[in-house]
């Protein structure tokens, strides 16, 4: 890799983990009032919020390490533009947990590296095992997300309507990556992915 190829590569992880994201379109809660929240019920859905932020930087270095690596051109083009949109998540998120007073996890920098081997890792294999890992990832992260739907408070229909655009948005990612002829991922590396992500969602919700 050039130099100047890496060096945007190490920018883009320094925006992705210190600097402020920024949306293109609207965030998704604009305009949706806010109403009170009891302190448990403002805790827990910050705490949501801040697992959803974490995958979103998962999700950054994810893209990024897949683009590294693959041979098509028109894939790395796709892997771009999901990146772009998980960017605009990762400022929806970002902006809710603060005002629902919570912070981002103070382990983001260790899932961004782990996130990026494993993207290096799938684009290497090839293509279409990168395009499978990817509609994978996102079909797991839209049925993450469906279960925030129903964990968040009722009354919470600003973090409600982030979360709703954002599972909208990962169902797109994925058909795009079935679109460009993605392979079916082995039923044991699923499984593998799963665990990985409930290891993460668990201990993102605390730290």
């Amino acid at each position: 890799m050039q130099l100047d190829s890496l060096i945007t590569e190490f920018d883009r992880a320094l925006r992705t983990l210190a600097a402020p994201a920024r949306s293109v379109r609207p965030h998704p809660d604009s305009d949706v009032p806010e109403v009170p929240l009891d302190p448990d019920q403002r805790r827990h859905a910050a705490a949501l919020m801040r697992i959803n932020h974490c995958g979103e930087v998962c999700a950054q270095a994810l893209y990024q390490g897949q683009s590294l690596t693959s041979r098509n051109p028109a894939v790395r083009d796709a892997l771009r533009s999901a990146a772009d949109e998980e960017t605009e998540h990762l400022a929806w998120t970002e902006r809710r947990i603060a005002e629902l007073g919570g912070r981002t996890s103070l382990l983001n920098p260790l899932w961004y590296l782990g996130s990026l081997a494993l993207g290096v890792g799938a684009g290497i294999l090839g293509d279409k095992w990168n395009l499978g890992f990817l509609a994978e990832t996102e079909r797991q992260v839209e049925a993450h997300l469906e279960g925030h739907l129903s964990s968040l408070p009722a009354s919470d229909a600003r973090s409600l309507a982030i979360v709703d655009q954002m599972r909208r948005d990962e169902i797109a990612h994925a058909k795009t990556a079935v679109g460009f002829g993605a392979a079916e991922l082995p039923a044991p590396v699923k499984a593998g992915m799963r665990l990985a992500a409930a290891v993460m969602t668990r201990t993102v919700y605390r730290i």
